[in-house]
């Protein structure tokens, strides 16, 4: 079996570059080959995906070659040396689940320790740590708050509580939070789940009655648990979690929660669930800015061996505004393409891979278009926006569009006084820093810049 793979990557090896073959193919092994299928072990899912939809073909061809002609081929991630069966048809987001983080099966018969390694460490995927995760303005409270649970868990911000859109950082903070609790003290007990996971240890645990659930999530020191908004609709699990969250705060053990929207906005959650989840510290985590995207970039970059230039950073920073995912499957989709072909990751490349993501969203963002819809978002007329009324219903909203009109398209303060009708620049600069204050301390100011953020790209 080595000696036909070894066949095989030799006669890649003739036929594509060096770069491409070190970097796909040489950690590859095969696992097992039947007439009716070979399994190839990968290294990670990115590799897994390149497999499947760029290099299958030439697989097929050099093993036909090697008079192998197996019915189909799959492809295998390879964690931690160990082997786990995926089929090529699976997708990225039933290999991984969100946040990165392996989670034993539902219908698992036994709550009891799992062997994996990272069921040996809650669940925790150590590649979340405070030190890669980059800290901005859209999110610097909550990295913050964060810190401080993890320095004193169950005394500071119990339960600690981020809400915001997909892909921004939540779990990756969680995770972090747990991965530095265990540092200071391996000892700790410390679970990471998912709410869909609770959701069916628990129905497993009423339905067949199995034993141990209870003690899994109570005889612990930290609980984290994410996407709290799928506990809508469920009472019984509610009434579960209840129970389970009232033991661990008495003891004063840590839970730490996320979901996609803040707990009064979770519908049909009860309300003595909600009034428990605001007891502690609600943060909202919101879309990184233009700076912290470029520093996502070039700290992701970096970790791959590749330094961006400035130019490139920033024409990807400038189209990928939506979250942090998009942001770095597009650096990856880069990265990859410009290994493939040996060159280097220019602007040029990234305008010819992204063309289709820039088509998908306002390619030249205005500031009629901000001042509109944050006029539209308020029901003010233009007029009423950029007129001299300093009636606190228009000053808030006039703040708000000055600070998006700096935030989003990097206007000079003249330039931003003078799109809303001031004379005086130092309007522009006290409004920018008032909103700035405000979206870190005023739940509704955060509400309402993401909603027209939102708006914008929608």
């Amino acid at each position: 079996m080595n000696a036909l793979w070894q066949s095989v990557l030799g006669e890649i090896e003739l036929s594509v570059s060096h770069a491409t073959f070190t970097t796909w193919f040489k950690k590859t092994e095969l696992v097992s080959h039947s007439s009716e299928e070979i399994v190839i072990a990968v290294p990670n899912i990115f590799a897994q995906k390149q497999f499947q939809v760029k290099f299958d073909e030439q697989i097929k061809k050099v093993l036909e070659k090697n008079g192998v002609t197996p019915e189909k081929i799959t492809y295998t991630v390879q964690v931690t040396g160990k082997k786990t069966r995926v089929n090529r048809e699976t997708t990225l987001q039933a290999t991984q689940p969100q946040g990165g983080v392996l989670e034993a099966s539902p219908s698992s018969h036994s709550f009891g320790p799992p062997v994996s390694s990272l069921a040996s460490r809650g669940n925790l995927n150590p590649r979340y740590t405070f030190d890669s995760f980059i800290v901005g303005s859209s999110n610097d409270l909550a990295y913050t708050a964060s810190q401080a649970v993890a320095a004193f868990p169950g005394v500071k911000y119990n339960p600690l509580y981020l809400y915001g859109g997909v892909g921004l950082g939540k779990t990756h903070l969680m995770q972090a939070v747990g991965n530095e609790i265990l540092k200071n003290n391996p000892d700790a007990r410390v679970i990471y789940v998912s709410s869909e996971t609770f959701m069916s240890e628990f129905l497993d645990y009423i339905r067949f009655k199995k034993k141990g659930f209870s003690d899994k999530y109570r005889n612990i020191d930290v609980l984290i648990v994410d996407d709290m908004q799928f506990f809508a609709n469920k009472e019984k699990t509610q009434e579960e979690f209840f129970h389970t969250f009232n033991f661990l705060h008495q003891n004063n053990k840590q839970i730490i929660m996320s979901s996609d929207k803040p707990p009064r906005s979770i519908p049909t959650l009860t309300e003595r669930l909600r009034s428990r989840f605001e007891m502690g510290m609600t943060i909202d985590v919101q879309m990184p800015d233009f700076e912290t995207r470029c520093a996502i970039l070039k700290a992701k970059s970096e970790m791959s061996g590749v330094v961006l230039n400035n130019e490139t950073v920033e024409y990807l920073a400038t189209n990928i505004k939506t979250n942090i995912r998009e942001l770095e499957g597009a650096l990856n989709q880069l990265l990859a393409y410009a290994e493939l072909h040996g060159i280097d990751p220019d602007i040029s490349t990234a305008e010819g891979l992204l063309g289709n993501v820039r088509q998908s969203r306002p390619q030249h963002l205005t500031s009629k278009q901000i001042i509109d819809k944050t006029a539209k978002h308020f029901q003010l007329a233009i007029e009423e926006m950029c007129s001299d009324k300093r009636d606190k219903h228009i000053v808030v909203p006039r703040q708000i569009a000055m600070y998006l009109l700096r935030s989003e398209l990097h206007l000079s303060f003249p330039k931003i006084a003078g799109e809303l009708g001031r004379k005086d620049h130092t309007t522009a600069i006290h409004s920018v820093e008032k909103i700035e204050k405000a979206i870190k301390l005023d739940f509704v100011i955060r509400e309402q810049v993401a909603s027209i953020r939102e708006k914008l790209y929608a």
